[in-house]
């Protein structure tokens, strides 16, 4: 049986447990970063958004704000 959100009971969870769960997820995969080798492409970009944020350092949404703006969207 496929790995699903429901087969696991995610699909359950309330949207904060939900947005928790994928930020550990995610940490996990950063973790395994070295299995996944980025091009020179994705490099140059990242390093262009790097350089970005360190010139216009102010320039950001805090992650509290991007989390409302989910929860307004969604209608929660």
């Amino acid at each position: 049986m496929a790995v699903t959100a429901k087969s696991l009971g995610i699909d359950k969870l309330d949207v904060d447990d939900r947005l928790a769960l994928v930020e550990e997820i995610w940490a996990s995969i950063c973790a395994d970063a070295e299995r996944f080798p980025l091009s020179v492409s994705q490099r140059t970009e990242l390093d262009r958004r790097v350089a970005d944020d360190d010139e216009f350092p102010d320039d950001v949404v805090p992650w509290d704000e991007v989390k409302a703006s989910v929860r307004a969207r969604l209608g929660r």
